[in-house]
């Protein structure tokens, strides 16, 4: 029947007839998503207390955490676009998480992420970021460079590059700029100042996998895929408070 009805119509109706098919399929799409997002984030809400947010959990979420990523590779992770308003309301998380995501985005964008997390922090929540430090990248230009730069450089070309294979500091720089879909590499004065903009307060330095926030200990990931000691080398960690009301 429908493919009578197109032979019946003119083409240009027939085209606004299949445009108005596609936009009502995506309509219905978009409502179930934000359907199975509510259903997950309630049922989430009511089994834990103390509420956590981890932002681009990609193939890796933490159990206890309420997971969401662009592209859910789990059943339970919540589809999420970091550069978009967020699906919760204010003040509904005790602490937040994101590891080598930030990164992804534009800096503008970073600060479309950084607000809305403030915003849905409970006050005194707290928000830990993980990304890439630019000093620690643009370090391995230096002439003088320690055993474990050296290593890493032969394990990022080895890893990245093996059609390449030239063992030098330029080669990983540029891919690390490049490839992976980086937008924009933090160094810890530019990301404080970020959190700052967006309205954190208590800005603190942490090493990676250490915090005193139990909540926010112990849980970075990436070293799974690239070394512990590397990950440690690359990657540099703040969190973030958000200020309690006054009374």
């Amino acid at each position: 029947m429908r493919s009578l009805i197109k032979k019946l119509l003119p083409h240009g109706l027939a085209l606004i007839f299949q445009e108005k098919r596609k936009a009502q399929h995506a309509l219905a799409e978009a409502e179930h998503v934000a359907q199975r997002q509510r259903e997950i984030t309630a049922r989430y809400f009511k089994a834990h207390p103390v509420r956590k947010l981890h932002l681009g959990c990609g193939y890796r979420p933490i159990d206890g955490w309420l997971n969401a990523d662009l592209t859910p590779r789990r059943d339970r992770v919540v589809q999420m676009d970091v550069t978009k308003p967020f699906p919760f309301d204010s003040d509904s998380f005790d602490v937040a998480f994101t590891e080598h995501m930030v990164e992804h985005i534009s800096f503008q964008d970073g600060q479309k992420m950084f607000r809305e997390t403030f915003r849905v922090l409970k006050p005194g929540g707290r928000l830990r970021v993980a990304t890439p430090n630019l000093a620690k990248l643009v370090a391995l230009y230096d002439g003088q460079k320690n055993d474990l730069q050296n290593r890493y450089i032969k394990f990022s070309v080895e890893r990245y590059l093996p059609d390449i294979g030239i063992y030098r500091d330029s080669f990983v720089i540029n891919n690390f700029f490049r490839n992976f879909g980086h937008q924009f590499i933090y160094d810890p004065p530019t990301l404080e100042e970020a959190l700052r903009r967006a309205g954190f307060v208590d800005i603190t330095p942490r090493e990676v996998g250490e915090s005193d926030d139990q909540h926010l200990r112990g849980i970075e990931q990436h070293g799974q895929d690239i070394t512990d000691e590397f990950n440690r080398l690359e990657t540099f960690v703040l969190e973030a408070a958000k200020p309690t009301r006054a009374v």
